[in-house]
């Protein structure tokens, strides 16, 4: 497993050296699924870049990455070997120069994710964990945090691509947490978000219409760094489920109980 680390480590760091090559250069920008589903040149690149190192060093290994996404057969649980690779999270940050974005690989084996790589290239941090090994940044371990009250808490989330025309939008359970909580952050990249909870720079964070690949790493480091994840209404959680809530644990039911259908809102 040793070997399965340093090599995603690795690997993650080339991706990263690559994407920073070519920011803030001018993009090359094609749209997937609307006007704000964006993809570059950057990303197909460094998608190119992991899975051409993956095939060389794990040719029987199978690979789900955003970019290169293909409908596999079978059920992300049956498969004895599987990559889940983002290879750059934050498309519409980096695409604008903002500095918040990511590379993340995971590898799930039968859809238990046992190693996973975070890495952000513009502050050179190294987020991984192995099941059962802790979760840790740049050689020190991450802990998650404190707080066990909302009015105390700093809780991210995230909006889907087709929040103006999808009735499931997050809107409405954003609302019902942002004037509950000490601070709301949308920083536009899940991989660092679910990081930062690991590291306890976030208390929690949920979010509603994500893939496998957005989540794999992040939710091992979180379960590594003391937290807790599940489903946003206390589901068990799973790679091919599409939404999630992870916190620190203390802070779970009080948010859950925010997020869950047809509740009933606490005066402030």
């Amino acid at each position: 497993m040793s070997d399965v680390l340093a090599f995603a480590q690795d690997t993650a760091r080339q991706a990263g050296r690559l994407l920073c090559e070519l920011y803030r250069q001018h993009h090359t920008v094609r749209y997937k699924s609307s006007d704000i589903d964006v993809v570059t040149e950057a990303d197909m690149a460094s998608d190119q870049l992991l899975a051409n190192a993956i095939q060389a060093r794990f040719p029987h290994h199978a690979i789900l990455s955003e970019e290169g996404a293909v409908d596999l057969q079978e059920e992300l649980d049956s498969i004895p070997y599987l990559w889940l690779v983002d290879p750059l999270d934050g498309t519409v940050n980096y695409a604008h120069g903002h500095p918040i974005w990511g590379v993340s690989l995971a590898l799930a084996e039968r859809g238990k994710v046992t190693t996973g790589v975070t890495y952000d290239p513009l502050r050179d941090e190294m987020f991984w964990a192995i099941r059962g090994k802790g979760a840790w940044c740049n050689g020190r371990q991450m802990r998650v945090s404190e707080p066990s009250r909302l009015r105390r808490a700093l809780v991210a989330t995230g909006f889907p691509y087709r929040r103006a025309t999808l009735a499931d939008n997050n809107l409405a359970e954003f609302s019902a947490v942002m004037p509950r909580v000490q601070g709301m952050r949308r920083a536009g990249s899940a991989v660092l978000d679910l990081a930062y909870v690991a590291d306890g720079r976030l208390d929690a964070y949920w979010e509603m219409s994500l893939s496998p690949w957005d989540w794999a790493t992040g939710c091992l480091l979180v379960q590594e760094a003391g937290g807790t994840v599940t489903g946003i209404h206390g589901e068990s959680w799973s790679l091919a489920m599409g939404h999630a809530l992870v916190s620190n644990g203390r802070l779970h039911n009080e948010l859950m109980a925010l997020l869950r259908p047809g509740k009933e809102i606490w005066p402030l």
